[in-house]
């Protein structure tokens, strides 16, 4: 029966492999473990993917959690990524250490998103702000999405990085004033949404340092940024 589910899982049709996923999960032998851990390295299927992910979290942690953190230190990016969401899924800080800073920069927009959340996930207390900074500095980053992505982990990571989103809001580069002051718009209002953040924060950084007071008086400094 084991030979016959690991065959499933490189089967060509994605709902078969879906479904061995399933049973992998279902009824868990560590004897499959290092197959799944495998596949989510090389699975094009989002779904079969994220049933990968939930098929090891079946398995005990600590069968698990070495194996993941062995492969962040993958060539492949897909590797590093799935292991760091499947780690952030298991939460069992003992992974926390593996993550580092290289990790949070990775240079693969999707490892770096995945890195950012399962660290706020498994960081330690004393910790947290330490993390807040690093994550800072990568304000301004990528695409929307990744953008998003940060911002929920700053976020989430609350009175930690609000000191360092304030010092954002004075960085040369406009990108990063700007997302600096989006982030700190959710955090004020999470319903608000990224798209009304962005164009909100971009409106602000516009009118320079000294929005709040413009906002009151109407009036308009003149900001050299103007119109960024």
């Amino acid at each position: 029966m084991t030979l016959t589910l690991l065959e499933a899982l490189s089967a060509p049709r994605p709902s078969t492999r879906l479904q061995a996923a399933l049973t992998a999960g279902t009824r868990p032998d560590q004897r499959t473990l290092d197959a799944l851990v495998a596949r989510c390295a090389i699975e094009p299927d989002f779904f079969v993917r994220d049933m990968l992910t939930w098929a090891i979290t079946r398995h005990a942690p600590g069968l698990t959690v070495p194996r993941l953190i062995h492969e962040l230190g993958s060539a492949n990016p897909q590797a590093r990524s799935q292991a760091l969401h499947t780690l952030s899924k298991i939460g069992d800080r003992r992974a926390w250490p593996a993550i580092g800073v290289r990790l949070l920069h990775d240079p693969d927009d999707e490892v770096a998103r995945s890195a950012w959340r399962a660290a706020v996930v498994l960081v330690p207390g004393e910790e947290r702000a330490a993390l807040a900074a690093t994550l800072a500095t990568e304000l301004g980053r990528g695409d929307r999405a990744t953008q998003l992505s940060l911002s929920r982990a700053l976020i989430a990571l609350d009175e930690d990085a609000a000191p360092m989103l304030a010092a954002a809001r004075s960085d040369p580069d406009p990108r990063t004033r700007t997302h600096a002051v989006a982030t700190e718009q959710l955090m004020a209002d999470p319903d608000a949404g990224f798209a009304y953040a962005i164009d909100e924060a971009r409106r602000i950084v516009a009118l320079g340092p000294d929005t709040g007071t413009e906002k009151e008086t109407g009036t308009d400094t003149g900001h050299p940024d103007a119109g960024q």
